[in-house]
């Protein structure tokens, strides 16, 4: 005959052993929730559980209220992968722009009329001549580059620059083929000029980024004089726009103003300031742009086809004085909110999405060559939405250019000024 005591013993030990089972199983979910809190994959809408401070402690210059919550000063992150951040290249002469090769190795532009190309090694190779003269004074020279999509078969590159005119200064984009040997660029050939020619050099705007149709989208600045400020917001004027033109410089099929009169029909998006990042999403195909603010409303936006961003009508900035800018108004009807600003600023520069595997949990992060700011950004994103945002090689005490994702996954920031650096960051 069975015992009784003995059975209800043995029932009472399968019972503890099933608590402490399902214990150590929610233990389990939680740090796995915790992990994706960090990045930024929470369940929640709002901030990510088990996030920083915001990495912005300095006071702002305006007592603007943000659109709605998130969209400054949100909360910090720090990236938990274990990662170093290298000089990778040195001995670049205020470089702007850089891509990639097909190969893996990179060219960069500079600021006086030159290209370079950094080898995988990190050898900064010959200057490459044979580019039109730029006006290199102010913010003008020789800016942004973009590789061709095809440049495996025909070896086409594109560049922007200032462009010296009758009538001023102008924000332009050429292109011309790179030399067997890579020490020239060959039948250069300017394709697109934005209208009108101002006498300024500053504000050139001036970022190149490829849709997936084989388009380029051009970033233009509004010149940042009181008189050029309001084209920004005429469709007669390239000035203060983004504009998508096909390799031939003429205005892309599909843009939002074609065959209306007296509108330019390469304007893409209009109202902005200074805009000197751009980036395709590597998944949704959507366009990102970053632009300088005056004092404080530096931007990050999400571009749609035809909308209006707003300068200098709105703006989370002020004058360079303190003074409200226009009617001293963030938002009006019809006009588009950044994603994100700071106040103060940071003045972004080049942008790029990760899209790469060696730091995982930046997937699809938005990173940011912050100049004033004297660091690299890192905006996590979440349903086009920041929720945490990391400053990254805050110890190299440089200016930050430009970022890009080079093909071996790591990420590349290039300083600004005379003797410049790439720096490396990888797993």
């Amino acid at each position: 005959m069975k015992n009784p005591f003995l059975k209800k013993q043995n029932v009472l030990v399968y019972l503890s052993v099933l608590f402490l089972a399902f214990t150590q199983l929610s233990c389990n979910n939680n740090d796995d929730n915790n992990n994706d809190d960090n990045n930024g994959d929470d369940d929640d809408d709002d901030v990510p559980v088990g996030t920083l401070p915001p990495v912005e402690t300095k006071p702002a210059n305006s007592t603007y209220v943000p659109a709605f919550k998130g969209q400054t000063r949100i909360a910090g992150i720090k990236t938990e992968t274990a990662y170093t951040s290298k000089v990778f290249a040195e001995g670049l002469a205020n470089p702007w722009g850089m891509d990639n090769l097909p190969d893996g190795r990179i060219i960069v532009t500079q600021k006086a009329g030159t290209m370079r190309i950094v080898t995988q090694a990190g050898t900064v190779g010959a200057t490459i001549t044979g580019i039109p003269a730029v006006n290199s004074s102010g913010q003008g020279g020789l800016l942004d580059v973009a590789i061709d999509p095809d440049f495996a078969t025909n070896r086409m590159v594109y560049w922007s620059f200032s462009f010296n005119g009758t009538a001023g200064t102008a924000t332009a984009v050429a292109k011309g083929k790179l030399s067997a040997d890579e020490t020239k660029i060959e039948n250069a050939v300017v394709i697109y000029k934005a209208i009108p020619e101002f006498n300024s050099t500053l504000h050139y705007g001036s970022r190149l980024a490829w849709d997936k149709q084989g388009n380029l989208f051009v970033s233009t600045g509004e010149r940042s004089d009181i008189a050029s400020r309001p084209l920004a917001q005429k469709l007669d004027a390239a000035l203060g726009k983004i504009v998508r033109i096909t390799k031939n410089g003429e205005p892309a099929a599909g843009n939002p103003f074609i065959g209306q009169t007296g509108v330019l029909p390469e304007i893409y998006s209009y109202g902005h300031r200074n805009p000197q990042g751009l980036a395709v999403h590597p998944v949704t195909g959507e366009l990102w742009e970053a632009e300088h603010g005056p004092l404080g409303g530096d931007e990050i936006n999400r571009i749609t086809i035809g909308k209006n961003y707003g300068w200098p009508t709105i703006t989370y900035g002020l004058e360079y004085s303190g003074a409200k800018i226009g009617d001293g108004i963030t938002t009006k009807s019809g006009m588009e909110q950044p994603v994100y600003y700071w106040d103060p600023v940071v003045s972004p520069s080049g942008i790029t999405f990760y899209s790469g595997n060696l730091i995982p949990e930046w997937k699809n992060n938005l990173f940011a060559a912050a100049l004033s700011g004297q660091h690299v950004v890192r905006l996590v994103l979440k349903d086009n939405v920041v929720v945490a945002e990391e400053r990254l090689l805050t110890s190299a005490n440089s200016r930050f250019r430009d970022v890009l994702e080079g093909k071996d996954g790591a990420l590349y920031a290039v300083t600004d000024g005379a003797n410049a650096k790439i720096y490396r960051i990888a797993k």
